[in-house]
């Protein structure tokens, strides 16, 4: 049986980290500062994404998440060190608007589990962030610092971020609010952008989404890398 997760290598400080047997594929981004680490996402929580990221770095490593939904914070239980938008804190704290019981079916939902999950005993991570995002901050982790921006769209607190750096990798986690309908073909071919409300990453003329697919042509990325300069 294939491993749960799949490492891909964008560059030395910066690995996606996926999910491909549950149907949702979830890809969680780790950037490795000089100092610690930043875990974008931490995925579904079927399995120790921890461990996965252990094999990658000894450093420190703070979790945020793009926006509190049980397939990006499914991880968190294993990093005590974590951020979050204060609009999503009760989303944490019991009030998630859907029921575990839901939940747990969307967990199992086209997956090809590992062998001895109990779905049964699966929770939504409930807990309390070391730092609250309003929107507006600057996550340095070294050599590498990201700007936090509020998207509110997708969900209460949905976040973007641009990493701020010389080299040309640019993380940005896409509301539906910030793309204009008219550039959907830019981002998402054959899908509507209102549906395009997960991070992505642009390095070296691709598009990295956070879920399904991972790569689009650089001919339909020049758009997006403009608006995110802008």
């Amino acid at each position: 049986m294939k491993a749960w997760f799949t490492i891909d290598k964008i560059d030395d400080t910066t690995y996606i980290i996926s999910e491909y047997r549950h149907w949702e594929e979830t890809h969680c981004y780790l950037l490795i500062g000089s100092e610690r680490c930043l875990l974008i996402d931490t995925g579904l929580g079927i399995c120790n994404i921890y461990d996965e990221v252990r094999k990658l770095t000894g450093k420190p490593v703070t979790a945020v998440a793009t926006h509190i939904h049980w397939d990006h914070i499914g991880g968190h239980k294993y990093f005590p060190d974590f951020y979050a938008h204060k609009a999503e804190l009760p989303w944490l704290n019991g009030k998630f608007p859907l029921s575990i019981q839901t939940v747990r079916d969307m967990v199992i939902d086209r997956c090809d589990l590992p062998d001895g999950f109990d779905v049964s005993k699966y929770e939504m991570f409930q807990g309390t962030p070391t730092k609250v995002l309003s929107g507006g901050e600057i996550i340095d982790i070294g050599d590498r610092k990201i700007k936090v921006l509020h998207t509110a769209g997708h969900s209460p607190g949905h976040l973007l971020g641009i990493v701020l750096r010389t080299v040309q990798v640019i993380i940005k986690f896409v509301a539906a609010i910030e793309i204009n309908k008219r550039h959907s073909h830019v981002v998402a071919p054959g899908r509507a952008v209102e549906t395009f409300h997960h991070s992505a990453i642009f390095h070296g003329g691709v598009i990295i989404d956070h879920h399904h697919w991972k790569l689009v042509a650089a001919t339909r990325c020049r758009r997006l890398k403009n608006l995110t300069e802008s």
